[in-house]
């Protein structure tokens, strides 16, 4: 039985360790066929470093390697061309100055295979233009380009923006060394987490196809349904398919829906449900960019164009929509056609995604976790005990600081989180026929909850969100599930606390 290739992401090593290779020849075949200039997008941890491996040896020739694989008997095997491979994932650059010295580094050791010798008088851009043309001299083939994590020194810094703005210009430079040398170029693949601005980084490379969202190339990276049940079938005996769906699946670019292969490898060697992406580093810098918005959950259930989940993201407009999609927090749910234009609908991935972002958030806004009051909130909703879950929900209020229940939208994005985190299937701003209901809670497919929320100021408006529910019969919509509860929820403004919890069991 071949083994799980969990952290391999050196194509050599996987294939002659005798790994599982989940074959993604055939995307990339198109791709060398199609064009020359690609940039994609992907989250952390997705296989973009395995992908741009495997192109590696695939142009350097290494046939033995590629037997049964998808693209072995159309290649020309004859055809090897010279490689300049730069990985950003390992540098840690704080200012100019670091930028110049970590690039002389990697620069002199890719340049030694080339019989290269670094100028320093030239600084990196110049090296880096000088190379490539040693490499096509060299070898009399055009020179094939492989950037790993170009974004990787600029996230590091986003918090300060100085000095992410003098390192993205110090890449700016580097970068567009490329747009002078096309003669020199066989191909160029780009990867990275996150899509700044073309404008400001890719300056004049306008040759740079971005197929982060391009249906056909979807599938690239990650693991589709069926490519877990073909290569990992002997992994998968007495598994329960729909949890691991539910827990891990459900990242999507416009083909299929994906598991992140980090996540599904450390599953299937494990066997326990554990969130395994999100802990090796969550982007801490989202959870303040959130604190500083006032909590306002602003993503979910609102139609984006795909400028506004990829190409408006910079130091200058940083937008969370943006930074969760490509960050993987959030994924693409739904899409509309609106006239001419394909529009998204975003909401969490799956169930791993949605627990830990929601627990994670619930502490930046209180400073303290609240593992018990979630557990406790999943027993009252499962077993149908409404006056217990009145009775979380306030002790969970009642446990936040006043001064921060000061500002507008924590109340809802805390109740929110609270119940985000329990797991459960959630629906913000759920449509019907008539309005839309606050939130739906649906309980293992059987038992929903219906839940409206108003802020009011006097008393005389206690008893709307209830009434509202009834008025506008939101719950025709689950006529066909099992039980059925309506809940008016009314949060008092100046006391800062739940005024009135009504429901009724309609089912």
């Amino acid at each position: 039985m071949k083994k799980l290739p969990i952290g391999i992401s050196d194509f050599k090593e996987l294939i002659e360790g005798n790994y599982i290779y989940v074959d993604k020849t055939e995307y990339i075949y198109k791709l060398i066929n199609q064009g020359k200039y690609y940039f994609l997008s992907r989250p952390r941890r997705f296989g973009k470093s395995l992908l741009l491996s495997t192109i590696r040896y695939l142009f350097q020739g290494y046939e033995d390697l590629f037997k049964d694989l998808y693209i072995y008997d159309k290649w020309n095997w004859n055809e090897t061309y010279p490689i300049l491979r730069i990985d950003f994932s390992h540098l840690s650059i704080t200012n100019e100055k670091e930028f110049e010295d970590q690039m002389e580094l990697l620069l002199k050791e890719i340049g030694k295979e080339f019989k290269y010798n670094y100028q320093k008088k030239y600084k990196a851009n110049g090296n880096f233009h000088l190379l490539i043309k040693k490499c096509y001299e060299n070898y009399n083939k055009k020179v094939v380009i492989l950037i790993d994590e170009y974004d990787k020194i600029i996230l590091d810094n986003i918090e300060n923006k100085e000095k992410a703005e003098k390192i993205r210009e110090k890449l700016k430079g580097f970068y567009s060394i490329l747009k002078g040398l096309d003669e020199y170029i066989k191909f160029v693949f780009i990867t990275g987490v996150s899509k700044f601005s073309k404008v400001s980084l890719f300056s004049g490379l306008n040759q740079l196809e971005d197929i982060s969202l391009n249906k056909e190339f979807g599938n690239i990276c990650g693991y589709t349904q069926n490519e877990l049940e073909s290569y990992f079938n002997d992994y998968l005996k007495d598994l329960n398919l729909d949890q691991i769906k539910d827990w891990y699946n459900g990242y999507y670019f416009l083909q299929d829906k994906l598991y992140n292969p980090f996540d599904i490898l450390l599953y299937l060697k494990n066997k326990t449900f554990r969130n395994y992406w999100y802990e090796t580093g969550k982007t801490e810098f989202l959870f303040k960019l959130l604190k500083n918005q006032n909590y306002e959950l602003p993503y979910l259930n609102k139609l984006y164009y795909t400028s506004d989940i990829l190409d408006k993201f910079d130091l200058e407009y940083l937008s969370i929509e943006a930074l969760m999609f490509q960050t993987g927090y959030l994924t693409i749910k739904e899409v509309k056609q609106v006239q001419s234009e394909e529009m998204y609908i975003l909401n969490y991935p799956n169930k791993e995604v949605q627990q830990s972002f929601n627990r994670d958030l619930l502490f930046y806004i209180t400073q303290s976790y609240h593992n018990d009051k979630t557990y406790n909130l999943k027993l009252a909703l499962i077993h149908q005990n409404i006056l217990q879950l009145k009775h979380q929900l306030e002790i969970f209020f009642n446990s936040i600081s006043y001064h921060i229940l000061k500002k507008e939208f924590v109340y809802q994005a805390a109740i929110f989180g609270l119940i985000y985190s329990t797991g459960f299937n959630i629906i913000l701003e759920d449509t019907t026929s008539k309005g839309r209901i606050d939130l739906t809670i649906i309980v293992n497919n059987s038992i929903v909850y219906i839940i409206e929320f108003k802020v009011i100021e006097n008393t005389q408006d206690k008893g709307k969100a209830l009434n509202q529910i009834l008025q506008k019969e939101y719950f025709k919509k689950y006529l066909n599930y099992h039980k059925i509860y309506i809940i008016g929820i009314d949060f008092d403004k100046n006391k800062k606390h739940i005024s009135n919890f009504e429901y009724k069991n309609i089912k």
